[in-house]
């Protein structure tokens, strides 16, 4: 039976209502541009409206930021089962395809820099909340990369952070001039590299660095050269303070080798790094915890001169996306709940109706399933009991607020094994078991010191320690499915509803997948 809890993916999450995807994982990619390889990445915990898509990697567990702001995680999540299945692109086609986007295909600089500062900016709003983490430094640089770091402290300033922007090494363009100009509306200060402090975990919580991208060549000079090594000695200065400040690095972090990485082991070692377009082939070498990748808007020409295996952006449940075994899809967007954070994500409502068919509806938790079924315990004399001994027809439902999805599975139910009641009983904390035991569940009782008194003499009972031994009314059941319908809410109320059928094909019963109308 699979486990609800624990499980290692990588896994991206889409937000139709802000184009944006994130993909989870440790285990990352690098980049940043100077000429210019742009996308914009997009998480569950920024401002709406904005566009873009983001992977995240994590090598171990899930992300612990919990979806807590407003609809952002509105939408959607996609789990890649295998990280080294995304492609990742040297130094020199990652230039061509950048001149192919600016090229052929119309986009231009200044909207290929805002869609990755605002990717950037909204993976950062996405993991670092403003309580702990207010106070952010950009360190731009003179290319492409500066410019998205200046779009990036824009856009912080808008989501309530408090940005300031180093720039020490001007471009007199006016893409450039412009970007400064709004950031001096807004009041944001500009630090010469002699305002800083010598440990940047003095005065700042979030650290961006947006000084070298993809297209940089030789080694970095004055006065880059002193505050990449600033970045460098973070590190060190880390191991006294009591919370850290934090390097958010755009596209790679600065001083890496493009392809081959921080070479020498002595580089900046960012926390979050937001590869843009696609992963760069440093980004294998990136250990930080958070990786995000910004690309939605690649299109399939560039996709298939490059052969690039990129996660896909499931702002939409479509129908090539999905798994064609409902278990395994059952399975992504149960890791992708997980992933989120939201509480009680084994909750479902399980609807019976007895031989009168009277319906009737009630939480329990899902404790596990397989291919065989979807498994809860109970009481054997509750009415839901009662209803499935009558009519062993059920469905349960799936409902993940912070995701906009459903999932609705019908089938007929059985109890399971008592062997694998007995397991389960035994595995429950000792209080949960003695609950079990004192709880005649739906029976009338005279009032809760009934209940508590019970539940005392119970206690005094097991005192001991001996082993509690399980009740025979109580134990599991298993719901077989016989359909499962998936649904992801979408703007308009033009939802998507994708459901299973089982079909005979060649006296085999195979899951049919059909749409239905929202």
């Amino acid at each position: 039976m699979l486990p609800l809890l624990g499980k290692t993916k990588t896994m991206i999450l889409t937000y139709s209502s802000s184009f944006t995807t994130r993909l989870l994982a440790l285990h990352s990619t690098s980049t940043s541009t100077s000429t210019r390889s742009t996308s914009s990445p997009l998480l569950h915990r920024s401002p709406q409206g904005f566009f873009g898509s983001i992977l995240r990697y994590k090598l171990r567990g899930y992300c612990s930021s919990r979806v807590n702001r407003g609809e952002l995680m509105a939408n959607n999540i996609k789990v890649v089962q295998n990280p080294d299945s995304i492609s990742y692109l040297n130094q020199r086609e990652a230039a061509e395809v950048d001149e192919i986007l600016m090229g052929p295909l119309g986009f231009s600089v200044d909207q290929l820099m805002e869609l990755a500062g605002l990717s950037v900016a909204t993976a950062i709003a996405e993991v670092y909340n403003l309580k702990d983490y207010n106070r952010v430094l950009t360190i731009c640089g003179p290319g492409n990369n500066g410019g998205d770091g200046l779009v990036v402290a824009r856009h912080l300033y808008h989501f309530g952070y408090k940005p300031f922007v180093c720039y020490p090494k001007r471009t007199a363009k006016l893409l450039y001039t412009g970007l400064v100009t709004q950031l001096e509306s807004l009041g944001i200060p500009f630090l010469s590299v002699d305002d800083l402090p010598m440990n940047l975990s003095e005065d700042f919580n979030i650290l961006v660095d947006a000084m070298f991208g993809f297209s940089f060549h030789g080694t970095p000079r004055a006065p880059f050269d002193d505050l990449i090594q600033r970045l460098v000695n973070l590190q060190n200065y880390n191991e006294i303070n009591k919370k850290p400040s934090v390097i958010a690095s755009i596209d790679i972090p600065s001083g890496w080798h493009v392809e081959e990485g921080d070479t020498n082991g002595d580089g900046i070692k960012p926390d979050m790094l937001v590869s843009l377009t696609a992963p760069k082939l440093c980004a294998k070498k990136f250990c930080g915890s958070h990786h995000f990748l910004g690309g939605r808007f690649v299109p399939p020409s560039i996709v298939d001169k490059f052969n690039l295996h990129l996660p896909s952006y499931p702002g939409s449940c479509i129908e090539e996306e999905v798994d064609p075994d409902p278990f395994l899809q059952f399975q992504k967007w149960f890791d992708d709940v997980m992933a989120a954070g939201l509480k009680e994500p084994n909750a479902m409502a399980l609807c019976t109706a007895g031989k009168d068919g009277k319906p009737s509806s009630r939480m329990v938790l899902l404790k596990g399933f397989d291919k065989d079924g979807f498994v809860w315990y109970t009481n054997y004399g509750s009415r839901k009991a009662k209803d499935l001994s009558e009519n062993a027809n059920a469905s349960l439902l799936f409902y993940w607020d912070g995701l906009n999805r459903q999932v609705r599975i019908e089938g007929s139910v059985q109890k399971v094994s008592e062997e694998e009641s007995e397991h389960y009983f035994h595995s429950r904390p000792r209080g949960s078991q003695i609950g079990a035991i004192a709880s005649k569940q739906s029976t009338v009782i005279p009032g809760r010191d009934f209940l508590h008194q019970e539940y005392k003499d119970l206690e005094a009972k097991f005192s001991d320690g001996a082993l509690i031994p399980k009740p025979k009314y109580w134990g599991g059941y298993r719901l077989k499915p016989e359909f499962f319908e998936f649904w992801q809410g979408q703007t308009s109320r033009l939802h998507d509803r994708l459901c299973y059928f089982p079909e005979e094909v060649d006296g085999t019963s195979v899951w049919k997948i059909r749409r239905l109308a929202p």
